[in-house]
C-alpha cells in the first residue's frame, strides 16, 4: 500500500499561516518599539483594535491602504515595508 501526498496543496495553508504570523511579529515588534498599546496604534491607523490585533496574530492586511497606514504609524520606511512584504509574501497567497 502506498500513500501519495500532493505537498504543494497540503502545505499552502500552513505556509500562509506561518508567514502571516511572521508578518504579525514584525508589526508587533514595531508597535512595542514605539511604546504604543494596541489601542493607540489602531487609533492612529484609523482601525479597530481588534483588526490590529488580528494582524499581529497572523491575519495580513487586506488592502494596500491599510498596510500603508499601519506602516506609517510604525514609522517604517518604504524599504522596510517592501522588505517585510517581500519576505512574507506567501502570507497573502490564496
Amino acid at each position: 500500500m502506498s500513500i501519495h501526498f500532493n505537498m504543494q496543496d497540503d502545505l499552502r495553508p500552513v505556509r500562509r499561516r506561518a508567514w502571516g504570523k511572521m508578518f504579525g511579529l514584525f508589526i508587533q515588534s514595531g508597535r512595542k518599539k514605539l511604546g504604543y498599546s494596541v489601542e493607540e496604534a489602531a487609533c492612529l491607523a484609523a482601525m479597530e483594535p481588534s483588526a490590529w490585533e488580528a494582524v499581529e496574530g497572523g491575519r495580513v492586511p487586506e488592502t494596500a491602504v491599510q498596510l500603508r497606514l499601519m506602516a506609517g504609524v510604525l514609522q517604517f520606511s518604504n524599504e522596510q515595508l517592501g522588505t517585510m512584504v517581500l519576505l512574507c509574501r506567501d502570507a497573502w497567497e490564496e
